[in-house]
Parts: C-alpha cells; structure tokens; sequence
C-alpha cells in the first residue's frame, strides 16, 4: 500500500480535465506539493489560485510547460528537484485529439513522445541505482487501446496504444527491481472532458459523428477518473494497467498479458 502524504507530484495537463481533477484528489490526499504543467496560463493560475488559498501558500504552483519542448520540461523538472530535492510521482497526461492532416503530427508528439521524454527524464532523476529515491511514473493510456471498435481516430488510438506498451515494459520486474521506479498504465473510459468532444478526424464527417457521439454518450466525471487514479497509486504494482471506466477502477493486467500471449502464441516456435 502506497500512501501520497507529504510527496511531490508532477502532473502535465493538470490545468484542465482529468489533470486538474487529479491535482485536486492529490492534495485532498494529503500531498505536499504538486506542480501543474500545462500551455492554458488562465486555468492554470486560476487553479493555482485556487488550490493554495484552500490548502496554504505553496501546496501547488503553475508552470507554463508546452510538453513537446523538452528544455521547457526539463526546466520545471529540475526546479522541483532544485526547491524540493526531487519528486515522487510523475503524471504524464497531457494530450490532444487531432487526427486531421493539420494537427496529427503535434498530436503523436503530444500524446507519446512527450511522454517518452518526460518518463525518461523522470527515470533519470527517481532511479535509486544512480543516486535517486525511487517514485512513480502514471501514464495515461485510453479505453481505445483496448479495443478495435472505436477506430474513428486512428492516429489517437495509436498513440495511446504505444503508450500502454512502453509502459508496461518501463515497468517490468527486470527494470523495477534495480531502479524501484513503479510505472502504471490508466486507460479512461468516456470521461466528461473538451478533448474528444471537439477532437478532429482527418474525414469531416467522422468528425461530426464522434463529436455528436461524445456529446451525447454515458460518460464519468474527471473526479470519478482522479479517485481512480489515487486508488491505483496507492495499491498497484510496477507494470500494471487499470482501467478506470463508468465510474469503476480494475487492474486489468492479466488480460492484457493474456491478449499478447494469444497474439504471440505461433512467434516463437
């Protein structure tokens, strides 16, 4: 059991969403600090605003960080280590939904090389095998990396597939036991965010049809997405994958080692 009172958190996205409900849930736990990451100033501040007049000066502060620029990572990273002597936990969320022509090349950077970058520069300040403290590294996957059936957004689907696969193996044993950096996979079911209600296909029509299917679909809240969040922090093992979906969370780790055993099954005999 793993508990958030008095760490340092680090969540990308955190000003809007799902981050910002993360944000919150965190310092509801009882975390000391929390640093938000995200390209929106006003939500951002206001956040800020927000949450240190409820829960004292300094319980969380605001950073202005596009992702995709890993010197402006790299920056907030080491400010945090610089002013708290290193972080706990990780939450790369930040994310777009942009398959059109225009807009599915920032998005791959957003959603999977940004995550790949921020993993690795976390690995790299955290691992206890080169002088850090150990700590958690949460990615955020999505529900379409489980299923064929939604396949309107191919280009988001494939990023949020990779990151389920570069997670799980970031987390495996091999790597866990020498540098006791636990990574965990989330994969949100339809959660009441802008994201996917004005994402963009690169087929117009598609895009109607997704947007009026987010509009008017069953969805969770970004609480009931954060508390499953905090749930899995707290119980999860390095290299495990919970599905937070219709207000419930499930570590759904066997069935994805069970799914790629099947697809792996004829490879090595």
């Amino acid at each position: 059991m793993h508990d958030l009172k008095n760490k340092v958190a680090i969540v990308t996205g955190g000003a809007n969403g799902i981050g910002a409900s993360i944000v919150r849930e965190f310092v509801k736990e009882g975390v000391k600090y929390v640093a938000i990451l995200d390209v929106v100033e006003n939500t951002g501040a206001a956040l800020e605003n927000e949450l240190n007049t409820k829960y004292g000066v300094g319980t969380v502060c605001f950073f202005k960080c596009d992702v995709t620029k890993s010197d402006q990572l790299y920056d907030v990273f080491n400010k945090v280590k610089e002013a708290h002597g290193g972080f706990d936990i990780l939450v790369n969320n930040a994310a777009i939904a942009d398959d059109s022509r225009g807009g599915f090349k920032l998005q791959i950077e957003v959603n999977f090389l940004a995550v790949v970058t921020s993993s690795f520069k976390a690995l790299e300040l955290m691992r206890v095998d080169q002088g850090g403290k150990g700590g958690t590294i949460i990615n955020v996957s999505s529900v379409v990396a489980l299923s064929h059936d939604l396949g309107l957004l191919p280009v988001y689907a494939g990023t949020k597939s990779a990151i389920l696969q570069f997670s799980c193996r970031l987390g495996m044993d091999e790597l866990n036991s020498r540098n006791n950096v636990r990574v965990l996979t989330m994969c949100f079911g339809a959660t009441d965010t802008n994201i996917l209600k004005t994402c963009k296909s690169f087929d117009e029509e598609v895009t109607e049809v997704i947007r009026e299917y987010f509009l008017t679909c069953d969805m969770q809240s970004t609480e009931a997405a954060a508390q499953g969040v905090v749930h899995s922090y707290k119980t999860g093992n390095s290299g495990t994958v919970w599905l937070i979906d219709k207000n419930t969370t499930l570590d759904i780790t066997d069935k994805i080692k069970k799914a790629n055993e099947i697809m792996s099954a004829d490879l090595f005999t």
